[in-house]
């Protein structure tokens, strides 16, 4: 993560994207106002350029465009339609933990007690009560090859769409040949911390895509939710590696999510793995795909 941060867009790269010069008149300077208009006209050139601007040689721009990342894509990951829970079903619990019916088997000793005139433990009181199956979801971003602007954006609105959706048990991972643990299973971390250090992964080296699915069971196996879902948000090229048929066999449910106009790979992996597919134009479509996949 550290080395990946330390490749930078010089200003006269960025210079020759369009509105650039508009959105930073001048170094170190980045005018938000102008910044919104852009959002406001085109937002999927708009993240694209942010994201760019967020590896910027120039120091003070790379921070400020890193702040304003960190918020504005967090806000565009919460949008579209919240995960549907699925079915529920009865779980028991301490009384302190949860309301519900007294749940007789399991706090028979404690009923027993008190028949008795004692006073019963309330760790042995459990009750009855309706509860919702969790779900645990690990994103794995594909950061090999070229990754800026739009498709870094899109990565970055994608794990905060993640984060937004399944806020319990989540994880994100990046990978080309190694995969670099962004958020891990068992860990809280800010959208916004994740969404910048995201930003910071240029795109670098072969993909190793067995590795990644290997990655992403391990990841999930720390998570005791009925369903576990892998989220692979690449072109699935793999180039190095054994074939990853048989990582995605292992995993319980593989969701694949390609770029628009770049998924013939991503479609056949999927098909021979028996995955669902779909394919995002931008990074402010990822949200929806998000909801159609995974609450399908």
């Amino acid at each position: 993560m550290t080395e990946a941060g330390r490749r930078t867009t010089a200003r006269r790269h960025l210079e020759q994207r369009d509105r650039f010069e508009e959105i930073s008149p001048e170094l170190g300077v980045l005018d938000e106002s102008a910044f919104d208009d852009l959002l406001d006209e085109a937002p999927d050139e708009a993240l694209a350029l942010l994201a760019d601007m967020t590896g910027a040689t120039d120091e003070r721009l790379r921070q400020l465009a890193r702040r304003l990342a960190g918020r504005v894509m967090v806000d565009v990951g919460r949008t579209g339609a919240a995960l549907r829970p699925g079915l529920g079903r009865l779980g028991t619990s301490p009384v302190d933990r949860a309301d519900g019916d007294v749940d007789v088997d399991r706090s028979l000793d404690a009923l027993t007690s008190w028949r008795r005139g004692g006073r019963p433990d309330r760790e042995d009181l459990h009750v009855v009560h309706w509860q919702r199956p969790t779900t645990a979801v690990c994103l794995l971003v594909d950061r090999s090859g070229s990754m800026g602007g739009d498709r870094l954006a899109t990565a970055a609105v994608a794990a905060s769409s993640v984060l937004f959706r399944v806020p319990e048990s989540c994880s994100v991972v990046a990978f080309a040949e190694q995969s670099v643990v962004v958020v891990s299973q068992d860990q809280h971390r800010s959208p916004d911390d994740v969404v910048v250090d995201l930003l910071r992964l240029r795109g670098f080296g072969v993909t190793n895509l067995d590795l990644a699915l290997r990655t992403a069971g391990s990841q999930l196996a720390r998570s005791s939710a009925g369903r576990r879902i892998t989220v692979l948000l690449s072109d699935c090229r793999a180039t190095t590696g054994p074939d990853p048929v048989a990582a995605a066999a292992d995993l319980d449910e593989l969701v694949v999510i390609a770029p628009e106009g770049d998924s013939a790979d991503a479609e056949r992996f999927a098909g021979s793995v028996g995955a669902r597919w779909t394919t995002v134009s931008g990074p402010t479509s990822v949200p929806e795909a998000f909801a159609d996949v995974l609450g399908r």
